[in-house]
């Protein structure tokens, strides 16, 4: 098996590429950062890539997969998170740039595997369901989000061959709560003043849990239709997916 996961140095990108190379499939990291751990695995190759670079991202992604047959899995994982603050007081490079990485860079990702693989079979965004909310703080990154949903759909329509989906796997612990939990106004921003409390408590999943559940939530979405957009809560709620949550809240 060959999965593609892009930001192998957030703490679920690397639960999720421990999971796989654990299952001794053949794992392609991207990331900013190098990451030590997952470089000891002889399964495990790692492209040093700042996706902000989006001019340079489609020869360096290119060179480092070559061409091929199959690839299996693809984790579009990587994204950014601007400052919570008023809408209007985003400005348009802030929103340009949220764009550019978490839509513009993905785009270019699955076009370099379409032009460069005979078959790719998955391809999962990791998206948010804060884009469903539209409340206040939120702002550009609620509409790259919702882009990139649209983007997976536009590509469903027109890619029979590879399932597509987008899917919120919810928190983990370890997450950057700072970047979650920018100072804010708790009664102009309701969802930063919950997302700081939820950071608080001791039974958010552990990285690898994280991992597990949503290696699961993958295979069960390819039972959907292809472009759809899933919350991985929901899918374990509403009893699609077979795992035991034990407790944990998502």
């Amino acid at each position: 098996m060959k999965v593609l996961i892009t930001d192998t140095s957030s703490v679920f990108g690397h639960g999720l590429a421990l999971e796989y190379l654990n299952t001794e499939a053949h794992v392609y990291g991207m990331s900013k950062n190098p990451n030590e751990q997952l470089k000891k695995f002889i399964n495990y190759q790692h492209l040093i890539q700042d996706i902000e670079n989006v001019n340079e991202l489609a020869e360096n992604i290119s060179i480092f997969l070559g061409r091929g047959k199959i690839f299996d899995i693809v984790v579009l994982n990587a994204d950014i998170m601007p400052v919570k603050q008023e809408i209007r007081n985003v400005t348009t490079d802030q929103i340009i740039n949220a764009i550019n990485v978490n839509v513009i860079a993905n785009k270019v990702i699955i076009d370099v595997l379409l032009n460069n693989f005979s078959e790719i079979y998955q391809v999962v965004a990791i998206s948010s369901s804060v884009l469903a909310s539209s409340k206040r703080g939120w702002n550009a990154y609620a509409m790259s989000k919702s882009a990139l949903n649209t983007l997976m759909r536009l590509y469903a329509r027109e890619v029979s061959e590879t399932h597509f989906s987008a899917i919120d796997p919810g928190m983990t612990s370890g997450e950057n709560a700072e970047n979650k939990s920018n100072p804010v106004n708790k009664d102009k921003h309701p969802v930063s003043e919950k997302l700081k409390g939820v950071h608080k408590k001791t039974n958010i999943p552990d990285p690898v849990y994280a991992a597990n559940y949503m290696i699961e939530a993958m295979g069960t979405i390819l039972q959907e239709e292809s472009g759809i957009y899933k919350d991985v809560r929901d899918l374990f709620f509403s009893g699609e997916v077979s795992g035991e949550v034990s407790g944990q809240t998502f």
